[in-house]
């Protein structure tokens, strides 16, 4: 499976939406979108995982290396994700505590981080 990648605009944050998988092979179409909201001046990102079928380190590798970059700039980098397979990853990984983890879009876009 491939990884499908569309970015947008929402209530002053950048929307990732991805889908399917996340892997050594996909991430770094993942990493190079972030990069480039974050070199574009987006700061506050949403990463909507709820259509993301597979998760592994690289991609996890990805995420963390798009909240140190949002992070040098006071940004942040939200996650909404409802699949328990992949939340495993990130509860297993301690990541939970890193990330903020939100069920719904709204909820992510809602989120008072500054933005």
């Amino acid at each position: 499976m491939d990884l499908s990648l569309s970015t947008r605009t929402e209530s002053g944050r950048s929307v990732v939406v991805v889908g399917g998988e996340i892997d050594v092979y996909t991430a770094p179409r993942l990493r190079d979108q972030l990069v480039e909201l974050v070199d574009s001046g987006h700061y506050h990102i949403v990463v909507d995982m709820r259509a993301v079928e597979f998760l592994d380190s690289t991609g996890l590798g990805v995420l963390v290396g798009g909240l140190k970059r949002v992070g040098q700039h006071d940004g942040s980098l939200r996650l909404v994700c409802n699949s328990e397979r992949i939340l495993k990853i990130f509860r297993i990984t301690g990541l939970t505590k890193v990330f903020p983890i939100h069920e719904s879009l709204e909820e992510a876009v809602a989120a008072s981080d500054g933005a």
